[in-house]
């Protein structure tokens, strides 16, 4: 393993929103997070310095492939690891399709760009019958917000549409000043891990509708915050003088098939 004290040689980009973690431990001990559990292969999202790449790089009966979209960070993980090149896809991981990478089922890990982050756990969640799980870095207001239960002020949209497909865990928060450059906002590494769910047992794209819709106007109860949908509503049901934030997954599902039956869509 190469001296911890390297000079940076890739000046991080604000536009790319890069803040490269500098902090050895850390980076094993988010290495060390994945579990390997059903699946073989795994793609690293912006590797940037490589300061996670160089502990995968020792994996050497696994399938790994990383993309990275900044050039200077291309040339420099070339250089420093050779060994990389025939896996290293140069690319923006949001035009990127995930499903051409691995043909199998497959992980993610990163320290994912905080200001593209919602943007990856809904393209994660396109490729959820593949990707099993993920282990990432990343704002830790995000993380929170992602792992928190029903009840919980910081429980939202994410939370639901990520929860409804996988097991969300908050491994451990990471501070400002093992960033290079040390971010305004603190830091943390959680995993998802793909639960059992292969069908919700309604429409989709309805259901997305719905938790969008309710957390859109969150201070209202849902009698309010859905009648726009829910047109011909005619139910005294007291799951509808509930708040957004209180209900589960599964009550949110049951929203929705009450929803489709109404409008004639079940």
């Amino acid at each position: 393993m190469q001296n911890p004290l390297l000079v940076i040689p890739v000046k991080p980009k604000k536009s790319l929103g890069q803040h490269f973690l500098t902090d050895k431990n850390i980076a094993k001990k988010i290495v060390d997070s994945l579990t390997w559990d059903n699946y073989t292969g795994l793609l690293e999202v912006g590797p940037g310095m490589g300061i996670l790449s160089e502990f995968l790089l020792e994996m050497k009966e696994k399938v790994i492939f990383f993309v990275e979209i900044d050039k200077a960070s291309v040339d420099y993980l070339t250089q420093r690891f050779p060994q990389i090149k025939d896996n290293l896809i140069t690319s923006d991981v949001l035009k990127l399709s995930l499903n051409e990478v691995f043909n199998y089922p497959f992980a993610i890990i990163g320290n994912f760009p905080y200001n593209i982050s919602s943007q990856l756990f809904f393209k994660i969640l396109e490729s959820r019958d593949r990707v099993t799980e993920t282990v990432c870095m990343i704002q830790k207001e995000v993380a929170m917000r992602i792992a928190s239960p029903p009840g919980s002020k910081s429980y939202g949209i994410l939370s639901v549409l990520l929860q409804a497909w996988y097991q969300v865990e908050y491994l451990f928060s990471v501070p400002p000043q093992v960033f290079n450059p040390p971010p305004k906002v603190q830091s943390a590494v959680i995993r998802l891990r793909r639960n059992n769910t292969t069908h919700l047992g309604c429409s989709e794209s309805l259901f997305k509708t719905v938790v969008k819709t309710a957390f859109n106007q969150r201070r209202k109860t849902l009698r309010n915050s859905l009648k726009n949908i829910f047109i011909n509503l005619k139910t005294n049901d007291a799951i509808f003088q509930k708040r957004p934030e209180q209900l589960s997954v599964d009550e949110f599902i049951r929203i929705t098939r009450m929803l489709e039956t109404t409008r004639g869509d079940a």
